[in-house]
């Protein structure tokens, strides 16, 4: 019955967003029908990306869902690009990253803590996690500092030398991760974890692919909508990015990694929300200065003084949190309040 609901909501929300892009004037109402699409896609590209994990391996299947769990984020951005919206870009970069380690794992924290006291995970990973945050902090911070001191065209030449050190970081993480020292960075609470089979290969990258496709399509609707939006209800793009577009395109991880500490598997919740915003500062930001390039104007590096404190203040109480390998309910209440804290400052710039 669920499975039925759920497959039916998908086919009128995406329904009902084309219609709206097509035969409606109302931005709004493109907008709130198109972002419910891309919620529920979302989720589906989720299950989808869990059923090929299932044939592909553990450590890949991990990479995959870290992967595909913010391929909607990454598509929505690939459309803000094309259009020039580069604030609303690095807002949404923000908003992830914020998102994943302030609201995604405070609610997985404080939803775990509220049924087990204290809940633990591999500390020796949480500790790596922590310092390729804060290599993303620098990395954030060094051309805003020397923004006065370069041209423009020097300015987008060192925010493409940093994107290409930072992919080159990340891809060597995922390779000291996955293959060089697994054993030691991998989590006894979510190993041998017995998978229940829905699809079979075929079907589950058929899913893959279309659920895919449809987000490519309704992100370009959404992002046709949004300026139109920020400006009729008031808000700047700042708030848009980093907390709106953020939510909508974080939507099917926010709910997995919940789900996951409420069975105790802490672990899986971190690997996901942290691992979550080490890819999108490490892989997804820097892709996107290089996508820009093919459309005829590099996006640069420079983040506000606003984005920054806000990503430095994330990385510092997540890290402080998650370092020794423990949590209980209160260490959620924590983070969920810097989230609300920043949202309110945000919605007021």
């Amino acid at each position: 019955m669920r499975q039925k609901l759920f497959y039916s909501g998908i086919a009128l929300f995406t329904a009902a967003s084309a219609l709206a892009h097509y035969f409606s004037h109302s931005a709004v109402l493109q907008f709130i029908t198109t972002s419910i699409a891309i919620v529920l896609l979302a989720a589906l590209l989720g299950r989808a990306t869990e059923n090929v994990a299932h044939y592909a391996g553990e450590r890949v299947g991990g990479f995959l869902n870290a992967t595909f769990g913010n391929a909607a984020e990454l598509i929505i951005a690939i459309f803000l690009v094309k259009e020039g919206l580069f604030d609303m870009v690095k807002a949404s970069i923000t908003g992830s990253i914020i998102g994943n380690l302030l609201l995604v794992l405070g609610l997985s924290v404080l939803a775990g803590g509220l049924k087990f006291k204290t809940q633990r995970f591999n500390a020796y990973l949480a500790g790596h996690n922590s310092s390729m945050m804060m290599l993303a902090v620098i990395a954030l911070f060094i051309p805003a500092v020397f923004l006065s001191a370069l041209d423009h065209p020097r300015i987008s030449t060192l925010s493409l030398i940093i994107a290409g050190l930072l992919i080159i970081a990340y891809v060597l993480w995922l390779l000291f991760s996955l293959v060089t020292h697994k054993a030691e960075l991998s989590d006894p609470t979510t190993e041998h974890e017995s998978q229940e089979k829905v699809w079979s290969r075929t079907v589950a990258f058929l899913v893959l692919i279309g659920a895919t496709a449809l987000v490519a399509l309704t992100s370009e609707w959404l992002v046709h909508s949004v300026e139109q939006v920020s400006r009729s209800l008031g808000w700047s793009e700042l708030f848009v990015g980093a907390f709106v577009i953020a939510i909508v395109g974080n939507a099917a991880e926010h709910s997995a990694a919940v789900f996951m500490a409420l069975r105790n598997k802490i672990g899986a919740s971190v690997e996901i929300a942290v691992g979550s915003s080490l890819q999108i500062s490490l892989f997804v930001a820097p892709t996107l200065v290089f996508v820009s390039l093919f459309f005829g104007k590099t996006m640069d590096f420079v983040f506000t003084p606003f984005e920054l404190a806000s990503i430095a203040v994330a990385a510092f109480i997540a890290s402080s949190i998650s370092r020794d390998g423990s949590t209980n309910w209160f260490e959620g209440v924590l983070l969920v309040v810097v989230y609300l804290i920043l949202g309110a400052a945000f919605f007021f710039i």
